[in-house]
């Protein structure tokens, strides 16, 4: 028996297109890497790392555990259709292999299994019960990602991704596969009264509806059409977002080898760029749409438009790069860092002497261990100042201060509008500077100047501390006293400060010490952007105000006296909108100073 049928030869084709298009893909990506990321890729094949890899890509690329834990309904939709497919794949290999016993079978044999056998006696393994229940375990899925186009807020999604026109193609493809396999099968099936629970009792149904000889006309048609849907998904894969599927495992390898995406339009961010399979759980967390009315520059579609060529500038620099859907990413796609990248590659430009200016340039005063930089949105909000300087007398502490009467910005506003190459001249000064003045600590009330200090500067011998946590440290080691006051205060995380550095519980610390702290719904790493991040070059100050006032009535809703926020530019923009009173954390320390 030759096991041939002519519906064999669309469906080789297209796996044939998929894996030559997947291996040019890989071998176009690897190429583009950089030396050192394919030598620290090579070096981690061979280590226990791989291991971890392995049993992420169980975890995550077929049973969806982070979207499982974001939410349970759509984590069993995404499971039942990658790890039901690949069920059925492997329990076909396995019942086709006991068929042939060991011996050789055609490649598309088990993919048309039923077709080619529909008679098979069962042996001690009952293929066809397991093979039937693997496929309802997927059109479980299929039938809940329908539901889900036409009512996803049913699936606790508010919106859910625009497609273009390849990625619709695909999404129907793979929507068909299932049914259509289910439909050739019981076809069959009601000709040679076979199958299990499934397609038997289909079978049996079509056997009542139409005559034998009707059936024998129907069934070449099923088949035809279930490998039509294959075929079609095949050739489509690699050129639309199911290109995730074959991009998201060796991700997962590149990350667990130490790999990191950089401010640089190579590495390895083409693997980054397509893993992502525009499931849109990254678009309900972004404050844009909610609360601004953007519904079109997601980093959802950032990606697919940076894909496929299409990318306009609008959507690269409307971004409050606040990170709340790179929390959410189940992949996790260094979302922001792309971001960056295309800002880099359309607004970086050689700096000629433009900051020559700067080399004798030094406003700093005094003299201390300890420096303090403000930075330039608390050097506009003098009340942190005030209160800093209130505390460092009450400890006692000697203070450099490196920018009191005026000084150079950290670079981070730079470098997040793409200018990386005059960040780095700002960089370069504000290092020499910390370096000349001998320093030891290093304080910061900018959560956006602590986050460049950590992550660019290269500070040895210096420690970085946000003023929370230098505040918290004066308070254990007995350097300051406070005198709590009972005063119902409600807490903003700052984006830099809390997604960006993950410094959560020493503002809580200090809050408690002066007052009784309540949280707002959404906190910690799922806390709300202010909506005026310097990062977004694109949004005008009406959007930053919508996103204010929405933000400053969650505040509102929590029944605190007052808002506590610990950036002074937090502090500005929901100061505009709140109904309460909003304070750094310097300042509250401040007025309860024993």
């Amino acid at each position: 028996m030759t096991y041939y049928a002519h519906f064999i030869i669309p469906f080789t084709i297209g796996v044939a297109v998929l894996f030559a298009v997947i291996l040019y893909k890989y071998l176009r990506w690897f190429w583009c890497m950089t030396p050192a990321d394919r030598k620290l890729f090579g070096r981690g094949i061979f280590t226990g790392k791989t291991w971890g890899a392995v049993g992420e890509v169980l975890s995550e690329s077929l049973l969806h555990r982070r979207i499982f834990r974001t939410n349970p309904l759509l984590g069993y939709m995404h499971m039942s259709l990658a790890f039901g497919w690949f069920l059925l794949i492997v329990a076909g290999w396995i019942e086709t292999t006991v068929h042939f016993q060991g011996g050789f079978a055609p490649p598309h044999t088990h993919i048309f299994f039923k077709y080619f056998f529909p008679e098979v006696e069962e042996g001690v393994i009952p293929f066809s019960f397991i093979m039937d229940f693997l496929l309802l375990f997927v059109l479980s899925g299929v039938m809940l990602a329908w539901f889900k186009r036409i009512r996803s807020r049913a699936l606790g999604i508010r919106r859910t991704t625009k497609h273009v026109r390849g990625d619709r193609i695909a999404l129907t493809a793979l929507w068909f596969i299932f049914p259509a396999r289910l439909l050739a099968e019981s076809a069959t099936g009601a000709i040679h009264h076979s199958g299990s629970f499934l397609t038997g009792s289909v079978g049996k149904a079509l056997a009542a509806v139409f005559p034998s000889g009707m059936l024998a006309t129907i069934e070449p048609a099923t088949w035809w059409f279930y490998s039509m849907a294959l075929t079609v998904f095949f050739i489509a894969m690699p050129f639309s977002r199911y290109m995730h599927i074959f991009t998201e495992i060796p991700l997962i390898f590149m990350r667990r080898y130490g790999l990191r995406s950089e401010p640089s339009a190579k590495s390895f961010d083409h693997f980054q760029i397509e893993a992502c399979s525009r499931c849109g759980i990254c678009i309900d967390p972004c404050q844009l749409q909610s609360a601004a009315g953007f519904f079109d520059v997601q980093s959802v579609y950032f990606l697919r438009d940076r894909r496929y060529h299409r990318l306009e500038q609008r959507v690269v620099d409307n971004c409050l790069m606040c990170g709340r859907c790179e929390a959410k990413c189940p992949v996790g796609i260094e979302l922001n860092t792309l971001r960056l990248n295309s800002r880099t590659s359309y607004y970086n430009a050689p700096v000629d002497n433009r900051y020559d200016y700067l080399r004798p340039l030094d406003r700093s005063a005094g003299e201390g261990r300890v420096g303090y930089f403000a930075g330039c949105m608390t050097l506009l909000t003098p009340r942190i100042i005030k209160s800093m300087e209130a505390i460092f007398t009450a400890a006692g502490e000697a203070v450099w201060w490196a920018d009191r009467e005026g000084g150079v910005c950290c670079g981070r506003p730079l470098k997040l509008s793409g200018e990386v190459d005059a960040a780095a001249r700002m960089i370069e000064y504000n290092r020499t500077l910390f370096g000349k003045h001998g320093i030891t600590t290093l304080v910061t009330s900018c959560p956006i100047c602590l986050r460049v200090f950590r992550e660019d500067y290269d500070l040895q011998g210096i420690e970085v501390l946000h003023h929370s946590q230098y505040i918290k440290w004066l308070m254990e080691s007995g350097r300051i006293a406070v005198k709590a006051k009972g005063k119902r205060y409600t807490y903003h995380d700052p984006c830099e400060l809390g997604r960006g550095s993950g410094i959560y519980e020493e503002p809580r610390a200090v809050i408690a010490s002066v007052g009784v702290i309540l949280e707002a719904d959404e906190n910690r790493a799922e806390g709300l952007c202010c909506g005026s991040s310097l990062a977004n070059t694109a949004m005008d100050d009406v959007g930053q105000a919508q996103i204010g006032r929405a933000v400053a009535e969650r505040f509102a809703a929590t029944g605190a006296e007052a808002v506590v926020t610990a950036c002074p530019l937090c502090k500005k923009s929901i100061a505009r909108a709140a109904t309460q009173p909003v304070y750094d954390l310097a300042e509250i320390v401040s007025a309860s100073l024993i």
